[in-house]
């Protein structure tokens, strides 16, 4: 049986910090609203975006949808230049190909995501892409999994989870399947060792499996 290997996107394949931080900065900048510093913006990544307006800044809560309007204006003019794989990637995702089914199980909308995996060459490794358009509860509800395995046909048996925050690493418990974190992203590296295996990036994490 082949095995099934799921991936979160951003912090765990791509470096999109920079696209992130300037799209959601230039929103706040356009609707007058105080900039919080980077450290707090960036612990946030992972949950949709509309929960991480809310979380940041409650006493706004009727210009969500504003916000996500412009947030999404301003990324889509500069999330090609402003996004990169991380380190040795493509090496993981070739390795994982020849041995598992790969997903993505992502919180980033479903317009543009399809357009940067094709921009960075990475798309043909994906059986499945899960973004928050496809489903009602994201991660860390396992409804993203579960879907993610449905479109692939596949059982919760040798399957795995790799992700860079405790969102991902709830989700993959919920949907009784294995997680493995990585350090390189977003989440907070000593939380993400009480759980799971922890990698520097996704080829050890990779290299783990085939070896496991």
């Amino acid at each position: 049986m082949k095995y099934t290997i799921l991936f979160d996107l951003d912090g765990t394949l791509i470096d999109s910090t920079n696209a992130i931080l300037n799209s959601f900065k230039d929103a706040l900048r356009f609707l007058n609203l105080d900039v919080k510093e980077d450290k707090k913006i960036k612990e946030l990544i992972g949950h949709p975006l509309k929960n991480m307006f809310s979380m940041l800044y409650s006493s706004n809560s009727n210009l969500i949808d504003e916000f996500t309007k412009i947030y999404r204006e301003c990324y889509s003019k500069i999330y090609l230049e402003q996004t990169t794989l991380f380190p040795k990637v493509d090496q993981a995702l070739s390795l994982a190909y020849t041995f598992a089914d790969l997903g993505i199980v992502t919180t980033k909308g479903g317009t543009l995501t399809p357009i940067l995996l094709e921009h960075l060459g990475i798309k043909h490794f994906f059986k499945t892409l899960i973004t928050l358009d496809d489903v009602k509860n994201p991660k860390p509800d396992p409804e993203p999994i579960l879907l993610a395995l449905k479109k692939l046909n596949k059982t919760q048996e040798n399957a795995y989870m790799i992700g860079d925050t405790i969102l991902d690493i709830q989700a993959s418990l919920a949907a009784n399947i294995t997680p493995i974190a990585l350090s390189c992203g977003f989440g907070d590296e000593s939380e993400l060792k009480k759980y799971c295996q922890i990698f520097p990036n996704a080829h050890e994490a990779i290299c783990y499996i085939l070896k496991y």
